[in-house]
């Protein structure tokens, strides 16, 4: 419904020595101050305030998106750039397309060099955020409500602020706005949503529609795909979203909800370096949060179908027999568990056996309708919602979400008038559309939690699998792992702190110690000992590395880069002596006392595993080398090939031993910080 409390939509921001002005650009009325020195906030009519600087003298935004606290003190957050998406319900939306954070402090000069530092990265965490793909707002239209609940709400709701009665769950900037809810703001204060929303104008069979898809990213145990998992004591489980599909036609609307979140069990699958890291479960007792999680959906969406769609073989196997046995022992009313092993059902790429899902589902479909209102007056609700889930509830879930909606669209344009008999395909232009839509909004959800597109979109565009599309699975896989392995840490302390998990402490840098600067738990390698027996294969260390140097003709050897005065047989020796020390050290167990070699933990400050990629580097950029310069292959060459090989595999399986030492870990305490900690997991 349309709200009674415009936002708004263009204001001009003057900025003096001691506040911040925000004035509205159309029939300005009130104005609202901001004092740099307090952090007081207040509104008070346009002609009790006199602005100390020029008219001209202002800087246009879009919006106020509120305030955050750093190391130097508050920072304005204001949208800068706006892209128009649409109108739903006769009311602009648009997408976030450039923001500004603008520090109340007039300098740095109280801030120490390290804290200057830590200030900046936090800057570049919350400017992160605000880049992140995917943010929408609306200065008329409350976008953290499905329909059906803005047509179930109190009579004085609509009067409220859109801030102070936003869905918490899907208020993206609520930590920024927190102390922004009184009356006074509600003309300023402009909510966001995370996710991804389409709105679509098209002719269909003479019919003038609009045919819009938003779905709405929870703030509640938000991240990234490897660091945030599973479910959390309050029952909030990783990756929910809410995603409502919305048609429009004169004075009627429509509307059905689908969700998707992670498995509402303790597990969790932290990188390693390995490509799928194993799953553990956490000893706590799965049965209790999985009830909170399913009594809160139930009270919110009414009944649920559980559709599963991970694997039943393999690594996945016992995470979907201890879903299966949770909802068992639940035994919740008005909750069904419908498992669908995907990858076994669509091998080969026949992808067409979904249908088998879809059919075992369509009586509940019909059973839970869909909201459907005329001139204001509602004629039919929703009464259950399809609860889909895969691993990481972004591939196989969406293609099965889009199914769904699809048989819904249809059902509900017949209801409309707008089909007979005919069907989506029967309209090529609204097929592709279709297609299209629902895969980009794959690749939007997919970017926001793992940081690449989706895989499977080819399905979702064209109907079928091809061989080009899994190509581009295969490269969004490998983006995957990088970027969950070496950059999810920073993004996941970037959520962190700009939802308010972690506050920025008074004195951080100084009185108070700094997140950034922990540690990341590189603190202990194991090395071998000096005890006799170690003597044994220190000396055969060294006559090896005696061989291979005395075995190359070093007359015939030229330095990749000639250095006048200088031989290049020591150098050489000495990394041969200590890399062929590496390759010795790494393939010889531990024994203990009796058997020989004995392990012992040094500290990092001693031998510092952070420099083993760079040595890989060197191995890999060596062992090329030694293959494509030499004019001919000699016995030389055939060796410098062996030992930069066998350098390039010890590395690799030291890495790969210690994965978790070179993950990108996050830094900042959070209230869920406790939980990316493993605690003596279990594997499944």
């Amino acid at each position: 419904m349309a709200e009674r409390v415009q936002i708004h939509d263009d204001i001009k921001l003057y900025t003096t020595f001691d506040k911040f002005y925000l004035e509205p650009t159309i029939q300005p009325k009130e104005i609202m101050i901001i004092d740099r020195v307090t952090g007081e906030a207040y509104v008070k009519e346009k002609s009790a305030v006199t602005i100390p600087i020029p008219p001209s003298a202002y800087k246009p935004i879009c919006g106020f998106l509120g305030s955050i606290k750093l190391i130097s003190g508050l920072y304005l957050v204001v949208v800068k750039y706006r892209v128009l998406v649409g109108k739903i319900n006769e009311q602009d939306v648009y997408q976030l397309a450039g923001a500004e954070i603008i520090p109340y402090a007039r300098s740095l000069t109280h801030l120490s060099r390290k804290q200057m530092d830590d200030n900046a990265t936090y800057e570049k965490m919350i400017r992160s955020v605000l880049e992140t793909p995917g943010l929408y707002f609306s200065y008329g239209y409350d976008l953290t409500h499905t329909l059906q609940r803005l047509h179930t709400v109190p009579a004085d709701f609509h009067q409220m602020s859109m801030t102070s009665r936003a869905d918490g769950r899907f208020l993206w900037n609520g930590h920024l706005l927190r102390n922004y809810t009184q009356e006074q703001f509600a003309r300023f204060a402009l909510p966001l949503i995370h996710g991804f929303v389409s709105i679509n104008h098209l002719m269909v069979n003479g019919h003038q529609l609009t045919w819009s898809l938003i779905s709405r990213r929870s703030v509640e145990r938000a991240g990234t795909r490897l660091f945030m998992r599973g479910v959390d004591s309050q029952g909030q489980v990783a990756n929910f979203v809410e995603t409502e599909q919305i048609v429009e036609r004169s004075g009627e609307k429509s509307s059905f909800v689908q969700t998707r979140g992670s498995i509402p069990l303790y597990w969790s699958q932290y990188p390693d370096l390995r490509y799928k890291p194993a799953f553990t479960m956490s000893p706590e007792d799965h049965v209790v949060a999985y009830t909170k999680h399913m009594r809160a959906q139930i009270q919110r969406y009414g009944s649920q179908v559980l559709v599963n769609l991970i694997d039943h073989r393999g690594k996945e196997e016992n995470l979907e027999r201890g879903f299966r046995a949770a909802v068992a022992a639940a035994a919740l009313p008005g909750v069904r568990y419908e498992p669908f092993d995907f990858h076994a059902e669509c091998r080969a790429m026949k992808y067409e056996r979904l249908s088998i899902l879809i059919d075992r589902i369509t009586h509940e479909q019909i059973e839970f309708g869909y909201f459907l209102s005329r001139g204001g007056s509602v004629l039919l609700r929703q009464s259950g919602v399809f609860r889909t889930n895969c691993v990481d509830c972004l591939d196989r879930t969406n293609v099965v979400q889009s199914l769904i909606a699809r048989r819904q669209l249809t059902t509900v344009l017949r209801l409309l008038g707008v089909f007979n008999t005919d069907d989506i395909p029967d309209h090529p232009h609204f097929e592709e559309l279709f297609k299209n839509v629902w895969a980009d909004h794959a690749d939007m959800i997919s970017i926001q939690y793992s940081g690449t597109g989706a895989l499977k979109t080819d399905f979702t565009r064209t109907g079928k699998r091809t061989r080009l599309g899994l190509l581009k699975d295969g490269i969004n896989s490998l983006t995957r792992y990088y970027l969950n392995n070496f950059c999810d840490g920073f993004r996941q302390d970037a959520a962190d702190l700009f939802l308010g998990k972690y506050a920025v402490t008074d004195g951080e840098g100084n009185t108070a110690a700094c997140p950034l600067r922990r540690d990341r738990g590189w603190k202990y390698i194991t090395r071998l000992r000096a005890s006799p027996p170690n003597r044994k294969v220190q000396s055969s260390v060294l006559t090896l590395s005696k061989s291979i140097i005395e075995f190359i003709d070093w007359s015939r050897v030229e330095p990749v880069f000639p250095c006048p005065g200088k031989h290049v047989k020591p150098s050489v020796a000495n990394v041969v002596t200590a890399l062929v020390t590496t390759i010795v050290s790494s393939a010889r167990p531990s024994t203990g006392p009796r058997g020989g070699l004995k392990s012992e933990l040094i500290d990092l400050q001693q031998i510092d595993c952070r420099r083993f990629p760079s040595i890989l580097a060197v191995a890999v950029s060596m062992f090329c080398a030694s293959v494509v310069l030499p004019q001919k292959y000699t016995s030389e060459t055939l060796l410098y090939m062996m030992f930069w090989g066998a350098a390039i595999g010890t590395t690799l399986t030291f890495m790969f031993r210690h994965g978790t030492e070179f993950v990108d870990w996050p830094r900042l305490d959070s209230g869920v910080a406790s939980a990316r900690v493993p605690s003596a997991p279990s594997d499944l």
